[in-house]
């Protein structure tokens, strides 16, 4: 007689691991887009918000590169410059991107609504606190602290630098449950505002909750989304949320506040047995 076995985990949630900025700081994202449109900008070369957005969640170098290989900003590159990109150009821009996105940090570091509220719920259920980000170490440095003097401090974050490549591959993640001493990883919820968030989290066998209307995918200032016309803003959020239905998310909320009610959810499935 022939068995097959399955483990399967039925505890509690251990963790959540958060995005930075359009998760939990810097509603509508926009610290790394002003930098990235300046940077192409000091080359000639000149981005709109989309285009500076689309590779949003990526780390830094690698967004820079993407962006210089959309097909209009490559045209524009080699008709300013007479040839095409190479490495050097990338290097030469991200040298550039570094400073740039330190100076401007604090203008965006305010934390997004909601977030110390559905940080303190994780609290209360045990939870630990892990962040991943696109930000390099020496960005983190200057965020870090200020997201700590508006009560956001979490137990762990994780650089692209400090593991072999960022994402959309699953290092950050599984560097977050070592740092936190958190397993197995379906124990852990990934919640992030942009595609490459929800491949990470999905990648490294998490739960995984993609975020609409505070992140990059919307990419709208909590002004700009205030003064939108309901029907309107309904219609954005319902495709953000098919993109990232399609991209397999497990929960797809419009903001950190709503998180409470699909932790909730998620112990009810892992009661049950159910893996991500």
């Amino acid at each position: 007689m022939d068995f097959w076995f399955r483990r399967a985990y039925v505890g509690p949630l251990q963790a959540a691991i958060f995005d930075w900025a359009g998760t939990t700081v810097d509603y509508g994202c926009f610290a790394p887009v002003v930098v990235f449109r300046e940077v192409f900008e000091q080359q000639g070369v000149p981005l709109t918000m989309e285009q500076a957005r689309v590779p949003m969640g990526l780390e830094k170098k690698d967004h820079i590169r993407t962006i210089a290989a959309m097909e209009p900003v490559a045209e524009a590159w080699q008709a300013v410059h007479g040839r095409p990109w190479d490495e050097a150009d990338i290097e030469a821009l991200y040298r550039a991107f570094i400073p740039l996105q330190l100076a401007c940090l604090a203008e965006y570091a305010d934390l997004i609504p909601g977030t110390v509220e559905a940080v303190a719920d994780c609290r209360q259920r045990g939870m630990k606190i892990g962040s991943t980000t696109g930000y390099n170490t020496a960005m983190m440095e200057v965020l870090l602290p200020l997201a700590a003097q508006r009560g956001y401090a979490p137990d762990s974050y994780v650089c692209p630098s400090t593991v072999p490549t960022g994402r959309p591959a699953p290092w950050m993640c599984l560097q977050s449950a070592m740092n936190l001493r958190v397993y197995p990883m379906n124990a852990i919820v990934k919640v992030g505002d942009t595609l490459p968030d929800i491949d990470e989290g999905l990648n490294a066998g998490m739960w995984t909750v993609g975020v609409t209307k505070t992140g990059n995918e919307l990419g709208l200032s909590a002004g700009d989304v205030a003064a939108l016309e309901p029907q309107q803003l309904a219609a954005r959020l319902h495709d953000i949320t098919m993109r990232m239905s399609r991209a397999g998310a497990h929960y797809v909320i419009e903001s950190i506040t709503d998180l409470p009610p699909v932790l909730d959810e998620l112990n009810r499935r892992l009661r049950a047995g159910e893996q991500p």
